[in-house]
């Protein structure tokens, strides 16, 4: 995946930070939303952390490992 994607979420993930609800469990599948970022180096030193890619919701971002999305054209 690419910054710019377009992506859907394709398995069940619940977050609790979603502006529309607030403090309570939100399963995002279904969701649509764009890459923001692929994390795969910092400050120029390899990583691999555990959920690489970044996508934005709206205004809700978050962090997901790439088997969860799948990428829309």
């Amino acid at each position: 995946m690419q910054q710019g994607d377009r992506v859907k979420v394709s398995s069940t993930v619940v977050v609790f930070h979603h502006p529309e609800h607030r403090g309570q469990a939100f399963d995002l599948i279904g969701q649509e939303g764009e890459v923001i970022n692929v994390l795969n180096d910092w400050k120029g030193r390899s990583i691999s952390p555990t959920l690489p890619v970044v996508v934005a919701f709206g205004k809700c971002r978050v962090h997901l490992r790439s088997d969860e999305l799948t990428q829309i054209s």
